[in-house]
Parts: structure tokens; C-alpha cells; sequence
């Protein structure tokens, strides 16, 4: 009984430990992305064209010009905005003045829900374009079924498997496109959840866990100790 208790109190507890653990990775992150948004924008000439070099470009600011290419366009499914779920749309961008193009996540849709394959409209302006936003690491993976790596609904994309599919020579990042005042209207939501903003749920499975440790804690003192030596007889 004792070694259980040790064990399941040791376990309890470095889980409660991982998780200040992932609140204190997020709070150097929320501190690393608030000093890049501080940084000036980059523009087409200075976007990564390494994986490298892309990791220290995410979450700065960008202003793009180029052509939409709307018939490469990808409908990731299963996306969540505002609590509703829908699809990621995404375009690629033919950067202006270059033969690379760069993957734009343009917004969220709302599904059709007796129709999955009826898919939106979503208007894309011809000729040139101005796309304003932030350098974005691709949408997390989802589960994948056979077949849903193709077509224009999907479940995942990436980036490198895309680029040999079209025959784009994609950078190795994607934008997150922005609402300003110069963003035309269309149906698109671009409400996008700020990055590292879920540290208070860490927090609280951190409590969880200790909580846990200190009650297997409590009941193996009571049944162990306290409870059998009042229920011995009184001389």
C-alpha cells in the first residue's frame, strides 16, 4: 500500500510539474511573440526561404503583394472559430515580381451541414492584391483518413508535399491574413485566436494534479495511521 501511494503520489505530481512547465514554454512565448510584433514588417524580398529562417520570421508582421491563385484553393475541415466549426481557407499567393508563391490563411467559413462537399464561394479578387497580416506556422494537424490528403477538402496541408503536388515554389511559411481597413469585404472570418493564449488552462490542470497528489496523500495518512489507532480498544 505504501509503494502505491508513493507511486501514484509521484506521478500526480510531475504531471502537475509538466504542466507549469507548458504555462512557463507559453509565457516565454507570449514574450518572445510581443517583442516580434514590435519588429518592422517584412515585405515579399525579406520572407524566409528556408524552414530555418522561417521559424524566427513567425508572428511578425507582414505586407504582401501578389495574384491569388483561387483555383489551388484548400478547404481545411474541421476548424473551429468563435466556437463553430467550419473550414480554414487557403490560397496560395503568387508573390508579385517573382515566380515564388506563399500560402495565405485567408480566413474561416462556416460548413454546410447537409452537404459537406457544398462548398462556399469565395470571391478572389483578379489581378493584383495586397494581403497584410502575420507569419503563421501551418494549422495544426488533424487525424487523417485514407483519401483526405487530396481534393479541395482536406484535413491537413503541408506545405512541402503541396508544393510538389502544384508544382508552386512555395516558401516555407504561411501568412495569416488580417482585417484592415484596406482588406476588402467577403465572407471571411479572420477572429483568429492570439497564439499562446490558453495559460490560465495550464495552470489549473497543474492544480488538478497537486490536488490529487496531496489527497492520495491525506487518505493513505488516515486509513494507514490516524483512522486504525482510533479504533483500537481503550484499556
Amino acid at each position: 500500500m505504501l509503494l502505491a501511494a508513493l507511486t501514484s503520489i509521484a506521478l500526480t505530481a510531475r504531471l502537475g510539474f509538466w504542466q507549469l512547465d507548458r504555462a512557463a514554454q507559453k509565457v516565454a512565448m507570449q514574450t518572445a511573440l510581443a517583442s516580434r510584433a514590435q519588429l518592422p514588417v517584412l515585405y515579399a524580398e525579406g520572407l524566409a526561404r528556408t524552414p530555418a529562417a522561417a521559424d524566427g520570421q513567425q508572428y511578425r508582421r507582414v505586407d504582401v503583394a501578389g495574384r491569388w491563385l483561387p483555383e489551388r484553393t484548400v478547404f481545411l475541415d474541421n476548424r473551429q472559430m468563435d466556437g463553430r466549426v467550419g473550414f480554414f481557407v487557403v490560397t496560395p499567393l503568387l508573390i508579385e515580381g517573382s515566380a515564388d508563391a506563399v500560402l495565405v490563411q485567408r480566413g474561416w467559413v462556416p460548413r454546410h451541414f447537409d452537404d459537406r462537399t457544398a462548398l462556399p464561394a469565395i470571391p478572389s479578387a483578379l489581378g493584383r492584391v495586397e494581403v497584410v497580416g502575420s507569419v503563421a506556422p501551418p494549422p495544426s494537424r488533424l487525424y487523417q483518413f485514407e483519401g483526405a490528403a487530396s481534393g479541395p477538402i482536406r484535413q491537413n496541408l503541408d506545405v512541402v508535399v503541396f508544393a510538389r503536388e502544384t508544382g508552386l515554389a512555395l516558401l516555407p511559411l504561411s501568412i495569416q491574413q488580417h482585417d484592415t481597413p484596406g482588406t476588402p469585404r467577403d465572407i471571411l472570418l479572420r477572429d483568429w485566436p492570439p497564439p499562446a493564449s490558453d495559460v490560465q488552462k495550464h495552470y489549473g490542470y497543474a492544480f488538478q494534479w497537486f490536488a490529487i497528489a496531496i489527497g492520495i496523500a491525506a487518505l493513505h495518512v488516515w486509513y494507514r495511521h490516524i483512522r486504525p489507532r482510533r479504533q483500537r480498544p481503550v484499556a
